[in-house]
């Protein structure tokens, strides 16, 4: 029997950095419809909930959605730009009844279906094995770090080739998965026993400042275009 999975995808209506990106048109269409598309067409996914504060956002998932979208309404005790969003997580994973629960973001957009199915897929294989209590998206990286005191983080300055760097893996934000048990006992998102998902950098592409949404729509539009010839 195949598990009972909710994504949760929390959006406060608020951004410091790009005002009201959320609703910011983005290839047609707010920029938050991107993500939410994906989940929608992830068969492995049974409900999909929006935690929110904003109006507008709510407004607009009820007027493009119909049914197909839970809107929760932000408690006031959670709402702001320094509530942790372990605290968001809690309140709607004792909401919702699920197997599996999977958190993303809107703002990455590029993030496809197809690898939200396989990390959903290997969720499920880990923890009926045992292996696994969660599993998070992360980027693979092999350059020359330096400390704050210049001194070399991960290599020797005479090797100049980074092919034999060993590999540092950037966590990217764009999934997260676990179940009830595991966060309740870990406090977190991310489990005592982790795994970590790669995919690659523009999938993994985050829109935090004005200048990641253009380069974001641009790579955007681009893969829809090859996708469609």
């Amino acid at each position: 029997m195949n598990p009972t999975v909710v994504a949760l995808l929390p959006m406060k209506g608020n951004s410091e950095r790009v005002p009201n990106k959320n609703m910011k048109e983005f290839s047609g269409k707010p920029l938050y419809q991107a993500t939410l598309d994906v989940l929608l067409e992830c068969s492995v996914i049974d409900k999909v909930v929006v935690n929110t504060d904003s109006t507008s956002i709510k407004k607009d998932i009820e007027q493009n959605y119909d049914n197909k979208v839970i809107v929760v309404d932000r408690p006031k005790e959670i709402c702001g730009d320094y509530v942790s969003m372990n605290k968001i997580i809690e309140h709607d994973i004792n909401t919702q009844s699920a197997d599996i629960f999977i958190q993303t973001h809107s703002t990455n957009p590029l993030l496809k279906k197809e690898t939200i199915v396989k990390a959903i897929k290997k969720m499920t294989s880990s923890t009926r094995r045992g292996h696994n209590d969660s599993v998070f998206s992360v980027t693979k990286t092999q350059k020359r770090f330096y400390n704050e005191d210049t001194t070399p983080m991960n290599h020797d300055p005479k090797m100049l080739v980074t092919q034999h760097l060993p590999p540092i893996f950037e966590e990217n934000s764009c999934f997260y998965i676990f179940t009830k048990e595991s966060f309740t006992m870990n406090e977190n998102r991310i489990g005592s026993k982790p795994f970590m998902f790669e995919i690659d950098k523009i999938e993994a592409t985050d829109i935090d400042d004005p200048e990641d949404f253009i380069v974001a729509e641009i790579l955007y539009k681009e893969l829809r275009l090859k996708k469609s010839k």
